[in-house]
């Protein structure tokens, strides 16, 4: 297979958005990308034209929102700053953990620019990693060059010292204070709890249930793609 000129920037954002609704292929031919999304008018069409070139065609493996979700827990776990580990902790505790984290870092930007660079640095691995195995003879290098496996951020704190997370925490603190409620409040005590729950997370950084983070990666928000970040800065 002769080289190929890759459109890198299309490339970076098919491998950032993780989609059910969404594929890409790298067309092999010209290095362009090929998308297809479900319910387009055009859809059925260019699964077609997928389906008859099988050896053109090659479909883009982008990160698993598990994976993007690892990163992300990987980055809280190095910050510095107790108060924020801990907000980003709770923020990332529950569905919509990508919201409320990127909303969180909104006001800090320093942190948030220390985020996408480790963001793009893993990324930019990954594809380099799938380009090379999946043998793609490349005629342009990417703008950013080749990357190394990126470091891992330093491990501050995953939890507090009772093993708890600062989530848990706040929900144990909470049903303690249930506890000491006299009966007659109740009623106004659980309308208050279930208008901030109808309220929505990404305010309040409170998640309206308990889960898991393999559950919370399922159902990630999306985040703004690399280049996008790059011009807002």
């Amino acid at each position: 297979m002769p080289p190929i000129t890759v459109n890198w920037s299309d490339l970076e954002i098919a491998f950032e958005r993780n989609s059910p609704d969404q594929e890409s292929f790298l067309d092999l031919d010209n290095g362009d990308l090929l998308s297809i999304v479900d319910g387009e008018p055009d859809a059925a069409a260019r699964r077609a034209k997928v389906a008859a070139n099988p050896e053109r065609f090659l479909r883009v493996d982008p990160a698993s929102s598990r994976e993007q979700y690892r990163w992300m827990e990987r980055f809280v776990s190095s910050v510095a700053e107790g108060p924020l580990r801990e907000r980003l902790l709770i923020a990332i505790d529950g569905k919509g953990a990508f919201r409320r984290f990127k909303d969180v870092l909104l006001a800090f930007p320093a942190e948030r620019e220390r985020w996408f660079a480790y963001r793009a640095d893993v990324l930019h691995f990954h594809i380099q990693t799938w380009v090379e195995h999946s043998k793609i003879d490349v005629a342009n290098p990417p703008p950013w060059g080749r990357v190394q496996q990126p470091e891992e951020p330093v491990e501050i704190a995953r939890a507090l010292p009772s093993g708890e997370a600062p989530g848990e925490i706040l929900r144990r603190q909470a049903r303690d204070l249930l506890d000491e409620i006299p009966a007659a409040e109740l009623p106004s005590a659980l309308a208050f709890l279930t208008f901030l729950r109808d309220r929505g997370a990404s305010t309040l950084l409170a998640p309206d249930e308990r889960s898991r983070p393999d559950q919370v990666s399922a159902d990630p928000e999306p985040e703004p793609t690399i280049r996008a970040a790059a011009e807002h800065r």
